[in-house]
């Protein structure tokens, strides 16, 4: 039952002190039973019972108490003034706390995780809380939630309706694109006892903001068999962030499901989805994927930071000799330009910022994506749908009737994919697509290994773009270390060349979330196909001949793309031995 509707059937107030108070809440924020206390329509100690009541557990006046100081300082003053929570007692390795919202997990869970403790809650009216953290910490103000019209001032339009799902993340807004439509299919589901819970919603769209706060590229919801853990791959290491209980495992992963569009009923096999969202000012496409495992779905989120992109090839990070020699590639009139790289590498930001360069009104361009993660103005972008027959080897036969000039293919996958790409390089189309390959040299390998023909590669491929992204050190906390002779000759490097250089290394600091790194470099090969490669290939060559042959003829592969990186104090030695030597 609503407290509202428990205050009224207890006689503790009227039909128009509840009217009044809702108003004042409308107005200025905050929760109902604090605005009727200050209203003066109930009492402290009758809100605290009723409130034990509704939410069922114990409730407790800090009025009434003295905190012990080492209890206090257990909680940062910033979190307790952010979740409206006070440490009252340690039981061992359970902290009991009171909370104005015993039901908020991701405050539970994020304490639980930062303490290194159960937390036990305790309820407590909001002023009494506030009163407390003004009292155990003076050095902070304490802070009601933002009102509703802060929240409305910062959407586009002041008189949008505030979704009932916005959720606060320190200033942060976060907004779900779900339609009205999806929402009425969600509830003939009849699945909102299971996900509609206020604070299971407030958890997942806590943990997205946060990510999404925090620059992270995916988040992983994995089970097992006593909590979930939730990781975030920030810089392209994934980092642990929180372990919520088994029990709501199945809360979350509905949840996850109606943001992506997917089917909440279907447990044993995996589904993909996508959402638009809005975090405060910024707005990410979310890619989501299901996985069934032994202890329940694992859930990955990839997030794609809109305002983060930039599409210009210029400002990639290439080698000036791998961009002059991509750009003479993909000017080309005919042939066929690969990037390859593992997955999450910037691939399609490259095929994008090539087709960005390219595009004009003069020339006609046609995609085949799946999905399509950016809307290029001027391009045909077409979505692929396998359930329906839309592959890309269809695609691509479609678009030929279509009077192209130049076709991306999202990636080229199968035999068939890679002999309609060729017939239409040979046939006087610039092909851009992509392969999951190590290095550009054995790339070819790999194509001939789907069953191309090697006569009809050599003939129509004019280049190979390969690429990986190596964290940056942190520029406010880098310092410098030493790094021993042996160990650059042990990662194949001549020590010469570094005889008289400083090598750094980050330390560890808030701004890197004590990593060492802060964002990510790209580095590249580009290896262009000229007549003694193509010769090669005819005669079924390997990669290490390729690629020797490519070396001879000026490309700068991705070890030394490293090393530059290295000698320009954008990256560690440590990062250019994972991320190139330790891979190759």
């Amino acid at each position: 039952m609503k407290l509202g509707q428990m205050l009224l059937q207890a006689g503790l107030i009227t039909r128009e002190q509840l009217e009044l108070a809702l108003k004042q809440q409308r107005a200025e924020g905050g929760r109902l039973g604090y605005n009727l206390v200050k209203l003066k329509a109930i009492s402290e100690a009758d809100l605290n019972e009723n409130l034990a009541k509704q939410h069922r557990v114990e409730s407790i006046n800090l009025d009434e108490m003295a905190i012990d100081g080492e209890i206090v300082r257990l909680v940062p003053p910033e979190v307790a003034k952010r979740y409206e929570v006070v440490p009252i007692s340690r039981e061992g390795k359970v902290l009991v706390v009171a909370m104005a919202d015993p039901d908020n997990l991701f405050a539970i869970d994020d304490l639980r995780f930062s303490i290194g403790l159960e937390i036990e809650p305790h309820i407590c009216a909001t002023s009494m809380i506030l009163r407390a953290i003004r009292r155990y910490y003076p050095e902070t103000e304490a802070l009601v939630s933002l009102d509703q019209k802060s929240i409305v001032e910062k959407y586009d339009e002041p008189g949008d309706d505030i979704p009932s799902e916005n959720i606060l993340v320190g200033d942060e807004v976060f907004e779900s694109m779900i339609t009205e439509e999806e929402d009425t299919a969600i509830e003939e589901d009849d699945i909102s006892s299971l996900v509609a819970d206020s604070p299971v919603v407030k958890l997942v769209n806590s943990i997205i903001s946060d990510a999404v706060k925090r620059g992270a590229s995916d988040i992983h919801f994995e089970p097992f068999e006593r909590y979930i853990r939730i990781r975030f791959r920030i810089d392209g290491v994934l980092h642990e962030v929180m372990r919520p209980s088994r029990k709501y495992r199945s809360a979350i992963v509905s949840r996850l499901k109606i943001l992506g569009g997917m089917n909440i009923a279907e447990r044993h096999l995996p589904q993909d989805g996508r959402q638009k969202i809005r975090v405060g000012d910024r707005f990410v496409d979310m890619r989501l994927a299901t996985l069934p495992t032994l202890f329940g779905e694992k859930v990955e989120v990839r997030l794609l930071d809109r305002s983060k992109v930039i599409l210009d090839l210029e400002k990639l990070g290439m080698e000036e000799e791998s961009l002059k020699e991509l750009r003479r590639a993909i000017r080309r009139p005919y042939g066929i330009v690969l990037v390859t790289g593992p997955t999450g590498c910037g691939k399609t930001t490259t095929l994008y910022s090539a087709l960005t360069e390219l595009n004009d009104v003069g020339v006609n361009i046609m995609t085949a994506e799946n999905p399509v993660e950016f809307n290029l103005k001027g391009i045909n972008q077409v979505q692929m749908n396998e359930d329906i027959g839309l592959t890309f080897a269809s695609a691509l036969r479609a678009y030929l009737r279509q009077d192209p000039d130049i076709i991306m293919v999202g990636e080229i996958r199968d035999q068939e994919t890679s002999q309609i790409a060729i017939r239409a390089a040979l046939t006087g189309h610039l092909v851009l697509s992509t392969t999951h390959t190590n290095d550009a040299p054995s790339t070819v390998n790999r194509l001939i290994d789907m069953g191309t023909e090697p006569f009809m590669l050599s003939t129509s491929l004019v280049a190979i773009c390969s690429q990986r992204l190596i964290r940056r050190v942190c520029p406010r906390c880098k310092a410098q270390i030493h790094v021993p002779e042996e160990a650059l000759v042990e990662a194949g490097i001549d020590p010469a060349r570094f005889a008289n250089f400083t090598f750094e290394e980050g330390t560890g600091c808030d701004y890197c979330n004590n990593t060492g790194y802060r964002g990510r470099e790209g580095i590249f090969e580009v290896m262009p196909v000229t007549e003694e490669i193509r010769q090669l290939i005819e005669s079924d060559a390997n990669s290490i001949q390729i690629e020797k042959a490519a070396l001879a003829a000026g490309m700068v592969n991705l070890r030394e793309a490293a090393l530059r990186k290295l000698e320009r104090g954008l990256t560690t030695f440590e990062e250019v031995v994972r991320s190139t030597i330790g891979g190759d």
